[in-house]
């Protein structure tokens, strides 16, 4: 079995979750943090206009809430890229990669438990039948509808939000951050809750009086839904399900790439790996089964899994295992493919 210290460059290459990055994930690492700054900066503004023209609108009342919760993630995101930077000890011999897993469970809980928290209060408001007022307000002399006020301020903070997000897609990805991606994947529904808060607020003016609780509670359960989605991947992440892509949409293809590369050897016979997600970096534990004609010395197997770590920058922590015969939790068809048949280059 090799060790961190068989890795090229030495130990300190697998110093901390910030050493494992190369140069271009160190600079996307750097661009997110800053879009993640500003979004934090932006989101307190937010919160202050809308609070401030909200009145009695059950859909505004949502919506500063919802931008309040909004700015969770990117906290977290930004305490979690600090944490990852302290060094491997004894009490945590993995180094602190988790912060990013441990970052998403605390913003999809908190979204989840205020998501349902404004779903049933909107709910009652309609059950009440509660009619919300929206007067009449003075504007440099002139009365305007307070309602005009309420969608300039929704528009003027939605747009911002959504450019964001946009931008925070391509660090997510070039870093595998599901925090990060989880943050953009928010902001960029933001146009929808901020669609429902115009026709919500229209519809008072209109003399629908339901359809400010009507948009209250589809934002509510947008919130809920966002809150699902994302403790579903965060609770599979940290109960060391399968590596997955960075948006949770598919097995990532590391781990076939790995048994890929492992086949690739002569002396190996059979080869399973297991592939933990770590936050930004992934732990691989390769078990092989050579062929019985052939030893297996140090040099092969440390050759083998520096070869592995040179096929992505996220196979930071690769531990390679010879074993007589494969784990029985390790014999399984993967995907449709016979256990030992090694699997397509991903």
């Amino acid at each position: 079995m090799t060790t961190s210290q068989d890795a090229p460059g030495g130990p300190e290459d697998t110093a901390s979750g910030h050493d494992a990055l190369g140069a271009a994930q160190q600079g996307a690492l750097r661009r997110a943090t800053r879009l993640e700054q500003v979004t934090v900066l932006w989101k307190i503004v937010t919160v202050v206009l809308v609070v401030l023209v909200a009145g009695q609108s059950q859909a505004m009342r949502v919506s500063w809430i919802e931008d309040a919760l909004s700015v969770l993630p990117p906290l977290a995101f930004l305490v979690a890229a600090r944490r990852i930077r302290r060094p491997p000890d004894r009490r945590n011999p993995y180094g602190h990669h988790r912060s990013i897993g441990v970052a998403h469970l605390v913003g999809a809980v908190s979204l989840l438990a205020v998501g349902g928290f404004l779903a049933v209060d909107s709910a009652h408001a309609l059950i009440a039948t509660d009619r919300p007022p929206v007067g009449i307000t003075v504007v440099l002399g002139h009365a305007v509808w307070a309602g005009w006020i309420m969608i300039a301020v929704t528009v003027v903070t939605t747009v911002p939000a959504v450019v964001l997000a946009r931008l925070k897609l391509g660090p997510a990805e070039d870093l595998h951050d599901k925090v990060l991606y989880a943050d953009a994947d928010m902001g960029k529904a933001d146009w929808a809750s901020g669609l429902a808060t115009v026709l919500g607020v229209l519809g008072i003016g209109a003399g629908l009086w339901w359809a400010d609780g009507a948009a209250a509670l589809l934002m509510s359960v947008s919130i809920v839904r966002d809150g699902v989605t994302n403790l579903r991947g965060a609770v599979a992440g940290l109960t060391d399900a399968e590596a997955r892509t960075f948006d949770d949409a598919k097995p990532h293809p590391l781990t076939r790439d790995v048994e890929r590369v492992a086949h690739e050897e002569g002396w190996v016979a059979e080869a399973r790996a297991r592939v933990r997600d770590e936050g930004h970096v992934f732990h691989v534990e390769l078990f092989l089964v050579p062929h019985d004609e052939q030893r297996v010395d140090v040099e092969a197997l440390t050759a083998l899994r520096e070869r592995i770590q040179e096929r992505d920058w996220k196979l930071h922590d690769v531990v390679v295992v010879p074993v007589p015969r494969l784990p029985a939790e390790q014999v399984f068809p993967a995907e449709g493919v016979d256990p030992g048949t090694p699997g397509p280059a991903s």
